[in-house]
């Protein structure tokens, strides 16, 4: 197994222990010195962070992955993470469709920084935006 297909899979196994919701499993994947940055420049320490922010804006969300794309860097490798989240809003209304891409560095078989982007701000304050 070559670098780029390493690092994929600690992504993978990342996203599927984060979308159960498994923080303590999550962060096994997780340097210590992690630098998390959410969409709006929310900076997270960690995985249980990650948790109790998505309980806070989602009663549940699950991504729906339509694929890595991969560069490797001297000494690390970038994952990018895309596709849509699907979930529900804290009001009940269930949503799909919404837009994310997840920007993952690899290094020495950790995730060592990771930037998220996603719709659920746009639609948190147009509601109707995702019926267009």
């Amino acid at each position: 197994m070559n670098r780029i297909e390493k690092a994929v899979g600690i992504v993978s196994d990342f996203l599927e222990a984060s979308m159960k919701p498994d923080p303590v499993l999550a962060a096994t994947y997780m340097s210590d010195d992690v630098q998390i940055t959410f969409t709006g420049k929310r900076k997270m320490e960690n995985a249980s962070v990650i948790t109790a922010f998505n309980s806070g804006r989602y009663n549940w969300v699950k991504k729906s992955i339509e694929s890595y794309d991969c560069a490797e860097k001297e000494d690390s490798v970038v994952v990018y993470s895309n596709g849509t989240l699907y979930g529900e809003w804290p009001d009940g209304r269930s949503f799909s469709g919404n837009r994310y891409l997840d920007r993952f560095e690899v290094k020495d078989g950790k995730i060592i920084k990771m930037d998220v982007w996603n719709d659920s701000a746009e639609w948190i304050l147009e509601p109707d935006i995702n019926q267009a």
